[in-house]
């Protein structure tokens, strides 16, 4: 007699599967590559200096609460019901893991976006993906060990971040570049703990822990240091909304895809997220589109992608 599965483990069983792990990934990585321009254009609507830290911590903490009651309807939607939410410790590590990934994390990252252009960041953003597969190999052991091909998708990845940043200061200040940095770190350790978290408690709920406590987090901190949003308009709203799905869904997705699956099949298609930043940027905040900077950084960041993710030879050893 079969046992029926519950929506969960049906959940977690689709999310497992190789090649929809692949797609979603890439998806996802799509989403979050929209989110820098549009970002950048709520500081235009919004009227927030670059320098007015406060109320860029403000903005960013209206939109991950936002973002954290999208993922209660995401539980309601795909699973039926409201998530278990944890107790004691795991609460606590919960708690602690908002306050790392979202609020750490995005304080540096809503900074750099400030000072930064679109592209240019979006571009040393995406050394996270390269970062995952390393930290990947010391963390987990046997289960995804570093290979020779990895080794060099790596370092052909990282040379193309590297022709990005040649004469390119007029994209965004050594400020900028130190924060985005912070924030491409803190991200890429967030990602094991995040891991290990969702294997012990409902993965909506830590969800939605993180968003709402980071984020409150990041709207207590700018409010006490005097930010505010003003200019509240129909678009202004819209993109707050946008910005919200898209850390809501995001992660949500990102959560199943890392509970399911070895952090370097789907932490490397991060070079998504840069392609989209690009297009973007061009598109809604009127940025330069063609630099060869930009077009040789992507080829080799996709070279590198590639090199990562191939199946390896039969005699190619771990490092």
């Amino acid at each position: 007699m079969k046992t029926q599965l519950s929506r969960a483990e049906k959940l977690d069983r689709l999310f497992g599967t190789p090649a929809f792990a692949v797609i979603i990934a890439i998806l996802c990585n799509a989403m979050w590559g929209s989110a820098f321009p549009f970002i950048k254009l709520g500081y235009r609507l919004f009227a927030i200096d670059t320098a007015d830290t406060a109320s860029i911590l403000c903005f960013a903490g209206v939109r991950f609460m936002l973002g954290s009651v999208l993922v209660l309807g995401g539980s309601l939607l795909l699973e039926g019901r409201l998530p278990a939410m944890p107790k004691g410790k795991i609460l606590a590590e919960c708690c602690a893991l908002g306050l790392w990934q979202t609020t750490a994390q995005y304080a540096f990252f809503y900074s750099a976006v400030a000072l930064l252009t679109g592209a240019f960041g979006g571009i040393l953003n995406s050394t996270q993906s390269f970062l995952g597969v390393i930290f990947a190999h010391f963390l987990y052991g046997r289960a995804d060990r570093m290979t020779p091909a990895k080794a060099l998708g790596c370092g052909i990845g990282f040379a193309g971040v590297l022709i990005a940043t040649l004469g390119n200061h007029g994209g965004g200040s050594a400020r900028g570049v130190a924060y985005m940095l912070i924030a491409t770190v803190l991200f890429t350790l967030a990602g094991p703990w995040n891991k290990s978290v969702t294997r012990r408690a409902d993965s909506f709920a830590v969800c939605f822990v993180n968003l709402f406590v980071g984020g409150a987090a990041l709207f207590l901190l700018g409010a006490v240091l005097g930010g505010r949003l003003e200019h509240w308009s129909v678009l202004s709203v819209l993109d707050l909304l946008a910005l919200a799905f898209i850390c809501g869904a995001g992660y949500i997705v990102w959560a199943l895809l890392m509970k399911n699956n070895p952090v370097s099949r789907i932490a490397i298609f991060g070079f998504v997220n840069p392609v989209v930043n690009v297009l973007l940027s061009a598109l809604i905040n009127g940025e330069p589109l063609f630099r060869w900077q930009y077009l040789g950084a992507l080829v080799l960041v996709c070279i590198g992608i590639w090199l990562v993710n191939k199946a390896p030879a039969k005699k190619e050893r771990a490092l």
